[in-house]
């Protein structure tokens, strides 16, 4: 039974900090500014059980598209690094990254940035995706499998709790107040995809170099 927990405690604190929620509040706030509260939790929704469904599908057949596709999770790291920037320099001048088309409904707004870039790659990035792929080969029983998952879910409803709480904070502070904690946010973001970009690109280059 210690094995067990402190297999779920490892899975569970991989994923949280792989999944980063507090990370992905400023994104998510740009984004749903225009909302209206329950279309932001319907957003912070359809993104969670998004990521969700990206995890369990990686995890069943995540190796198997790498070795197949030939794909390293350092590309991955990249495309993440290079979709955090684009975020972040927009974040960074106070404006959404995503604007709903006038001809565009707002299920269709909700789903498409509910999935992208809020629930891959901001909740479900490499990170998340390689941390349940690893575990998921290492784990030899169905008990294991179940404790995983288990884990992914406590990551998702945390990730939700907290999306939902960060868009009534932001909802109080008001509207200047929130363009000001955007940039600094934005600005934060981009430093983290740079981060991610390099992250990527240096094992590649190595390669090539070596």
């Amino acid at each position: 039974m210690d094995n067990l927990f402190q297999f779920w405690l490892l899975a569970f604190v991989s994923l949280f900090t792989m999944m980063n929620p507090i990370g992905v509040v400023p994104v998510y706030v740009s984004m749903t500014a225009g909302t209206t509260p329950s279309q932001s939790r319907r957003v912070a929704l359809k993104a969670t059980v998004s990521a969700l469904a990206i995890l369990t599908f990686f995890a069943f057949s995540g190796k198997f598209i790498f070795d197949f596709f030939q794909i390293s999770t350092h590309s991955l790291r990249i495309v993440g690094g290079v979709i955090f920037f684009v975020v972040g320099y927009d974040m960074l001048n106070a404006r959404l990254s995503r604007t709903k088309h006038d001809d565009e409904s707002d299920s269709e707004f909700i789903e498409d940035i509910a999935i992208t870039p809020l629930g891959i790659p901001m909740i479900c990035g490499p990170g998340a995706i390689t941390t349940v792929i690893l575990m998921m080969n290492q784990s030899n029983t169905l008990i294991e499998k179940g404790i995983l998952f288990s884990a992914v879910m406590a990551v998702l409803v945390i990730t939700f709790g907290v999306l939902v709480g960060a868009k009534t904070i932001m909802n109080l502070i008001g509207e200047n107040g929130n363009k000001v904690l955007m940039r600094v946010m934005g600005l934060l973001v981009m430093v983290i995809a740079v981060e991610f970009f390099f992250s990527g690109l240096k094992p590649i280059l190595q390669e090539i170099l070596g």
